[in-house]
């Protein structure tokens, strides 16, 4: 599993797979993900076929926020490949997963240069889970988004942790809210939080929640919606 964490390091440059270097700083990088992991979370978050640029002026590897509109870009670029480094030299795969959880450096970035409120973070992430579903047999039909308490972290499965609630996609839901993701995947977010059978947020009381809950039901792009929930925490708990 420690490949799926370093798949896409090309994507931080812009560069596209074929021309991506197969190293980073002497990790091993940008290898494929088998069992189209990869292929499947690029269609939770874009479109299928030729990619079109969707933001003018804007055509960089780093990520809008839904939050402020504006490019996350960071100027201390040495000490962002540092911490990069750091978060790529993990040799243990569950640490690995829970440095991602925890990251905001890769956040950073988007997922492809057409889409630039997409989350690099979370699109590894949702391909992490898929991969980890996939290689025990689970199809993409069987599988659930799952509400599970803050803390409760399910090694390459849990695609966010924040501090009311893990998002985790698995097949089985237990007693825990959840909703299926479909028979195929697509940019179905939005539909997917819509049907959870119990919230996460007090859309009923609290006017943040309010807010919060609104925007995630207009969003389809998973690794935006999910990006978006870490930005709206962090900017108004």
């Amino acid at each position: 599993m420690i490949a799926v964490y370093r798949h896409d390091v090309h994507k931080m440059n812009g560069n596209s797979h074929a021309s991506a270097s197969k190293t980073f700083a002497g990790i091993p990088v940008n290898e494929i993900v088998p069992l189209g992991a990869d292929g499947d979370a690029s269609l939770l978050s874009r479109p299928s076929g030729q990619p079109e640029q969707t933001v003018e002026n804007h055509k960089t590897p780093y990520r809008l926020s839904l939050i402020t509109g504006e490019s996350q870009y960071n100027h201390n670029q040495s000490t962002s490949n540092s911490a990069v480094c750091d978060l790529l030299n993990v040799g243990d795969p569950e640490i690995m997963h829970q440095a991602w959880l925890e990251d905001n450096i890769v956040s950073m970035f988007n997922e492809s240069v057409y889409y630039p409120y997409t989350s690099l973070k979370y699109h590894t992430l949702l391909v992490s889970s898929l991969l980890d579903n996939y290689r025990v047999g689970h199809d993409f039909a069987d599988l659930r988004l799952i509400v599970d308490p803050a803390g409760d972290i399910t090694p390459h499965r849990t695609v966010y942790a924040g501090s009311q609630c893990t998002l985790r996609i698995d097949k089985d839901s237990g007693d825990r809210p959840a909703s299926r993701l479909g028979s195929q995947p697509w940019r179905s977010w939005a539909s997917a939080w819509g049907r959870l059978g119990a919230h996460p947020v007090d859309a009923a009381h609290d006017k943040y929640d309010m807010l919060l809950d609104a925007n995630l039901h207009r969003i389809g792009a998973w690794s935006t919606a999910l990006q978006y929930l870490e930005d709206f925490r962090e900017a108004f708990e």
